[in-house]
């Protein structure tokens, strides 16, 4: 049943807020946002998903299989994380694990929420939903978040850099994105107000907040996975990062000096070119363009250097073989994909769980939508631990302070939240 509400004395931040905190007492909820910023191929909908008629809460092994069997023509929502990997490669995941998330976990909603401009659109069996959430007294709580321990110090990592360079020396690879974490613990939460705090502070075309029992995805995330419209496939990987400048000649300054930066193009077109080669397994013959290379686009913390690649899904090719022939992204991974996710596990000491896994939802009619789960904060509300990740891409001409500078500035809006 689908009925449409006007925001009436509400305006859509208000009703969203109302609606996130009544959201917030089920175990399962999914807010997509796409904060009105224009991007090729547009943002995420706009829409909220609340309630779980199936959950389907998985670790590696049959996921993928797992999800064809649980998408019977319904919505969708939730995540998949980076360890899916073992599932598809030899590999493995032992490193230390501060939060716990499960590889997977999708949700078919028993609600779903629709912001537009001037109203919601509800998919409910509940006739009198929209007055249950307005009448919904939130409790009043703030969040204070303990101090960040990092995973590696400088020097550790400036080490690390030092070495991931030796291999590519060595040609056992070409470019490898290498991660540090910060991990704490939560004092005080209240999870809708964090997100909300978050999203002001960066606002991204790709933004969510999801909700698994007591694992909690705070996420601002500028980068798109893949999507899937009709037959055609999209895929937008973000590789070259500068800081936004303390004046408009700064600002203009540094973003030509990214769009100029032969370091950065080089590894763009590297992960480009896996990307064209990871499409290709699902894609029609001779379908594979490159639609945009090199665009630079701008966000309140960075500017980005996105490409945006393009094919035509194969006929008779399930829509889930399109995700899992592509995952992980390449931008999180590097090339060659398999070797380089031998070195991450390596020389990063902890496991990256959910982070730089994907997360969206899929349509009944197949359709999808998937994020890259960077800039983003987990949080295990039954242990009170969260956890996040920062990283940048490793070639032979990376300088290890630079790398490890570009880091601290991928985090700075997660530690603007934590420190509040």
């Amino acid at each position: 049943m689908n009925q449409f509400y006007p925001y009436q004395e509400l305006s859509k931040e208000q009703f969203l807020q109302q609606a996130l905190h009544w959201a917030s007492t089920q175990s399962h909820f999914s807010l997509h946002l796409n904060n009105q910023i224009s991007y090729p191929h547009n943002g995420f909908d706009e829409l909220l998903a609340v309630g779980a008629k199936q959950v389907m809460c998985e670790n590696a092994g049959s996921v993928f299989q797992s999800l064809k069997n649980l998408h019977q023509n319904e919505w969708l929502f939730g995540y998949l994380g980076y360890d899916l990997k073992n599932e598809l490669e030899k590999l493995e995941s032992r490193n230390a694990d501060y939060v716990g998330f499960p590889d997977a976990s999708l949700f078919q909603p028993e609600h779903i929420i629709h912001f537009e401009k001037n109203g919601v659109t509800v998919e409910s069996d509940q006739s009198d939903l929209v007055e249950e959430i307005l009448q919904h007294k939130p409790k009043p709580a703030s969040s204070q978040f303990g101090p960040s321990t990092a995973s590696v110090s400088k020097e550790e990592y400036i080490s690390h850099v030092e070495a991931l360079r030796q291999h590519i020396e060595d040609g056992d690879c070409y470019e490898i994105n290498f991660c540090q974490e910060f991990h704490g613990q939560v004092e005080s939460w209240n999870a809708v107000e964090s997100f909300l705090e978050l999203n002001h502070i960066s606002p991204k075309p790709f933004a969510c907040f999801q909700k698994h029992n007591q694992y909690f995805i705070l996420s601002a995330s500028p980068e798109r996975f893949v999507k899937k419209a009709g037959n055609q496939i999209i895929s937008q990987p973000i590789k070259g990062t500068r800081p936004r400048g303390k004046s408009p000649s700064e600002d203009e300054a540094l973003k030509t000096e990214l769009r100029n930066s032969e370091k950065e193009m080089a590894e763009n077109m590297m992960i480009v070119d896996l990307v064209r080669n990871d499409l290709s397994r699902t894609a029609k013959t001779g379908t594979v363009k490159v639609e945009e290379m090199f665009g630079i686009y701008s966000f309140q913390q960075v500017h980005q250097m996105i490409s945006t690649v393009v094919s035509e899904l194969k006929k008779d090719t399930h829509f889930i073989d399109v995700i899992e022939k592509a995952f992980p992204m390449g931008s999180m991974t590097g090339a060659p994909k398999v070797k380089v996710m031998q070195l991450i596990e390596h020389y990063e000491n902890t496991k990256r769980g959910a982070f730089s896994g994907a997360a969206g939802y899929i349509k009944p009619s197949g359709d999808f939508d998937f994020n890259v789960l960077i800039r983003s904060l987990f949080v295990n509300d039954a242990t009170k631990a969260y956890s996040f990740q920062v990283g940048s891409a490793i070639t032979y001409d990376a300088v290890a302070e630079q790398e490890y500078d570009e880091c601290l500035v991928k985090a700075k809006a997660l530690f603007q939240l934590l420190n509040k």
